[in-house]
């Protein structure tokens, strides 16, 4: 699967603008297959856990804050070359210095609050589909 899967969360802020049909659109026209998905409110335990490379940044605390203050969708999406493309798709991490068209350019509102979480390698990406999905969640078309 290496090379041909990745990651993403769509953050509390997302959901509750209701952009969860428009990203998940966004995902499918941009040639990707959701092989993989949930929606769940994450524990403070849980958020720590997954973001733990983060831990003794400054920002790790109002992370975990955000990402537990309400549901986010977690999703396995597959592509050939997912990571990179999926990166493309979603744009910078800061809204404002995203390309035109991605997702976080049209759907997030700043650092924190962008929209969406994209893996940024495969390795990670391998690591973070299997923190939320056991194998026979995941399904290859």
């Amino acid at each position: 699967m290496e090379g041909k899967i990745t990651f993403t969360i769509v953050k509390p802020s997302a959901l509750s603008m209701n952009y969860l049909g428009p990203i998940l659109t966004n995902i499918s026209d941009n040639g990707f297959k959701v092989i993989a998905i949930k929606m769940l409110h994450l524990s403070k335990d849980q958020a720590t856990a997954f973001y733990s490379v983060h831990q003794g940044k400054p920002f790790f605390d109002g992370l975990i804050e955000f990402m537990t203050s309400g549901p986010v969708v977690v999703a396995t999406l597959m592509k050939n070359n997912a990571v990179e493309d999926y990166r493309k798709t979603i744009g910078a991490t800061n809204p404002e210095k995203a390309d035109a068209g991605t997702i976080r350019k049209l759907y997030g509102i700043d650092m924190e609050r962008n929209a969406v979480h994209g893996s940024d390698s495969d390795e990670n990406a391998l690591i973070e589909s299997r923190f939320f999905f056991s194998d026979i969640e995941i399904f290859q078309y």
